[in-house]
């Protein structure tokens, strides 16, 4: 295996330079709206019978999405008009009879006996109704709206709430004190009015209890609390309800600023909260027994170091600082709590998997939590009878949990659980029985993802990059443990959806000029079936450059950094000049063999080697699909490690490719523009000129979720957001930068850079400048702004890089 897979990069690394840029490209064509290129095919998924398959375009000149049906043994997808879709099938769930399928369509939900296609309407309601699922005995089907869970007697034709939640304080028991005592002992008709309440109370918990055709009963959960999320159990017996405190205080939230606008006056948005300012709601479990009305909190004290403090070192440091500066009420604010807060695992902020896993019986449940300080995370099952966690399995990280890779579920016994962990360094599939120990389905220096249970229990399906870094395809593996078979051969694979019945899989694949398309091939593996082919003649027709996957040697230790080459034919001797792109969200992979996130970069890039630059495009430490020791080589020093895998790109260019080291440029946006401005102002004249685009520029500026991961919080860590942000270099600034923001950017604030360019004024600091961009958020959309973005960063490449004589910066 170890031989193939090295031949293999082999072959790749030694493939010959790509033709040259295609003839007469400009950058109007360029920055144009991708209309030009194609539609990517987005959300596939099967009818319910398994004989077609749905799919959504973007439509031309408008972001609408319409619904296709294709068949999967071949012909065209159909677009279908507003009557076709209002028949059309949504995804399907099923009983495990395989009597019944259930979908939502238009935030309804439609139930479909499949012996004959006879289909009802559930619901017909101005909310959106979500999660269809059939109870354990397959006589109900549940559903969610909101919070609140319902069930539809399939028999008997009815709906009704499962459970009814009020939080609030119950009327019927307010607490007693000396003056209602007093009055009850006082006053015989308030004691006979009380005694009636009672009396009348316990009638009708008695006849609900014996009619279940009356709605329930309410639970009051009190007025402190308010609802995360809510878990029905399969055999409608329990409910679990995530709450966190109602009166919880997110924190002050700056302002952004909308100057162009419909009514003509300048409008303020608020933006999200700065990272430190309040820490996210602690969330508490709470267990209800719907037959029994009642209700267990369920206690977080029990599991494994959740009484630790992993930022004990730090702390004190912080503490101890803040008490010789005589700011004793802060240095308390910083003190440990005894139990660490946690919140759950939820779809939103990880991903995929969500929280919250049932078995299929109802008869078990799992719950996967994070402390809020993201150095743990645990999956722990409910003990029903003790009303209490059971810890199953813990994660503990020093720098932090990652965001992905947090699936988890349980195997068709219903006894024993799934999950993904990176507990090796790299994600693989485990299993667990509830009362035995954990095993590795999958092992390896590659990275498994979007695990697929086959409806019949005895494959995982999963997503994995083991034949190379950059390339993904289908595997699969028994659950009960054996060898990872690869299904496809596209090493471009991006989403898959198994049938009905497990017989076939759709696909998602793609490859650096083509965007996502739908295949469809047997389970087991074989030869796939095309099933569209979206691109624009105008765009398909270009012989745009293959960008070579090349490996750049680290000076630093880090092994291989992979990276995207583009350049000429048949290059010469000649120096020529260069371009480095940094890809933004730091945790993202751009060195694919797939459709890329930046293709108008891509195209870019074309453009400049048309221009006579070479580009590298690097996936430089704490990029996404090598490993946790890469993902976390920035804990506490973000753009230190990223830096030196750029300055060993640009060493590589010089040595590898003739390129003259006075003449390299770099740009990113996002953190890829973070990048940019560290490179010019941590390593001064290391480039010749750098274009920002939305950079983060202070970390104390950015969000909790994302930056406390990395660089814990600010009150506590202050080290590590003054050696992170750029703007503590900014009197280093030797180079040409470019800043490019849009204003109402409420992902990265302007204020970012609008504050970092004053610190430049005032530091009398020559040859940078800012442009920004009024109706443009975190990603431009407009493809005026694209241009214009793209013509200054070529303009300063060519005034600055290439040094072309009366080039304008």
């Amino acid at each position: 295996m170890r031989r193939t897979l090295l031949a293999g990069l082999a072959a790749l690394v030694a493939l010959p330079a790509a033709a040259a840029a295609p003839a007469g490209l400009d950058l109007e064509t360029v920055m144009a709206d991708p209309d030009w290129i194609g539609q990517a095919v987005e959300s596939p998924y099967w009818s319910a019978d398994g004989r077609s398959l749905y799919y959504r375009l973007k439509r031309d000149g408008s972001p609408v999405r319409d619904l296709y049906r294709v068949d999967p043994a071949g012909g065209p997808g159909v677009k279908l008009d507003a009557a076709a879709v209002a028949q059309a099938d949504g995804p399907a769930v099923f009983d495990r009879a395989h009597r019944y399928a259930a979908f939502v369509r238009h935030g309804d939900v439609f139930l479909r006996t499949l012996a004959d296609g006879r289909t009802v309407q559930v619901t017909r309601t101005p909310e959106e109704e979500s999660a269809p699922r059939f109870s354990a005995d397959g006589r109900a089907l549940q559903y969610r709206s909101g919070n609140d869970w319902y069930s539809y007697d399939i028999a008997g034709g009815v709906a009704g709430p499962a459970a009814v939640l009020k939080f609030a304080d119950d009327p019927e028991a307010r607490p007693g004190d000396d003056l209602k005592d007093e009055q009850l002992r006082l006053f015989g008709t308030l004691r006979r009015l009380k005694a009636d309440r009672a009396a009348d109370r316990a009638a009708q918990d008695a006849l609900a209890a014996a009619d279940p055709g009356r709605a329930p009963r309410p639970f009051y959960l009190g007025d402190k609390a308010a609802a995360v999320d809510t878990e029905l159990s399969p055999d409608g017996r329990w409910l679990l309800v995530v709450t966190q405190p109602k009166d919880h205080a997110p924190g002050k939230a700056p302002t952004l600023s909308h100057y162009v606008t419909e009514s003509g006056y300048a409008e303020t948005q608020e933006a999200r909260v700065y990272v430190g300012r309040n820490d996210p709601a602690p969330q508490s479990l709470l267990l209800l027994d719907l037959a029994a009305h009642q209700s267990y909190p369920l206690p977080l004290d029990g599991l494994p170091g959740i009484k630790d403090d992993p930022l004990a070192a730090l702390r004190a440091r912080a503490v101890a600082a803040l008490e010789q500066d005589g700011h004793a009420d802060r240095a308390e604010a910083l003190k440990a709590p005894d139990v660490r807060a946690v919140r759950i695992v939820s779809d939103a902020d990880d991903g995929g998997g969500g929280g919250i896993a049932w078995s299929d019986d109802g008869k078990n449940l799992a719950i996967q939590l994070r402390a809020i300080d993201n150095k743990d995370r645990w999956i722990a099952s409910v003990d029903f009878a003790r009303h209490a966690l059971v810890p199953q399995h813990r994660l503990h990280d020093e720098a932090w949990i990652n965001w992905n890779f947090n699936d988890f579920g349980w195997l068709k016994d219903g006894r024993t659980l799934w999950y993904l962990s990176e507990e090796s360094g790299w994600s693989q599939l485990y299993v667990k029985p509830l009362d035995g120990r954990a095993k590795a389905l999958t092992s390896g220096r590659f990275e498994v993802s979007h695990p697929q249970l086959s409806e019949d229990g005895r494959w995982f399906y999963l997503r994995a990059n083991r034949a190379a870094p950059y390339g993904y395809d289908v595997y699969r593996v028994p659950s009960g443990g054996g060898e990872l078979a690869r299904i496809t051969q596209y090493q471009g694979m991006d989403d898959f959806v198994l049938s009905p019945g497990g017989t076939q899989l759709a696909v998602l694949h793609s490859s650096p000029y083509v965007l996502p398309q739908l295949a469809v091939l047997p389970a087991a593996g074989g030869a796939p079936r095309e099933l569209t082919d979206t691109m624009k003649p105008a765009f398909a027709s270009r012989a745009w450059i293959a960008p070579k996957i090349v490996q750049v040697p680290s000076s630093h230790g880090a092994g291989a950094i992979y990276a995207k080459y583009y350049g000429p034919a048949g290059e010469d001797a000649a120096t020529r000049p260069a371009v480095i792109f940094v890809h933004g969200a730091g945790y993202l992979q751009n060195v694919t063999l797939s459709w890329s996130n930046y293709f108008r970069e891509q195209l870019f890039h074309n453009l400049l080697v048309q221009e006579g630059y070479v580009v590298l495009d690097m996936d430089y430490r704490a990029s996404e699909g090598y490993g946790r020791a890469w993902r976390t080589a920035i804990y506490r020093q973000m753009g230190h490690p990223e830096l030196e895998d750029l300055l060993d790109g640009k060493a590589w260019l010089v040595k590898e490719h003739h390129v003259d080291p006075q003449r390299v440029g770099i740009y990113g946006g996002s953190y890829g523009g973070f990048m940019t401005e560290m490179a010019l102002l941590r390593a001064p004249g290391a480039f010749a000129a750098g274009a920002a685009l939305r950079p983060v520029s202070d970390w104390r500026l950015y969000n909790h979720e994302y930056t406390a991961n990395i660089l814990n919080d600010p009150q506590l860590d202050p080290q590590a957001y003054a050696a992170s942000s750029p703007i503590e270099y900014a009197d280093q600034l030797a180079d040409p930068l470019l800043i490019e923001h849009g204003l109402i950017d409420d992902n990265v604030l302007a204020e970012d850079s609008i504050r970092l360019y004053q610190r430049l004024v005032e530091l009398h600091k020559r040859n940078f400048w800012i442009s920004l961009y009024p109706l443009e958020r975190h990603g431009f959309v407009h493809p005026d702004a694209w241009y214009d973005e793209y013509r200054r960063i070529d303009e300063l490449f060519r005034a600055w890089v290439k040094r072309e004589p009366g080039a304008a910066p």
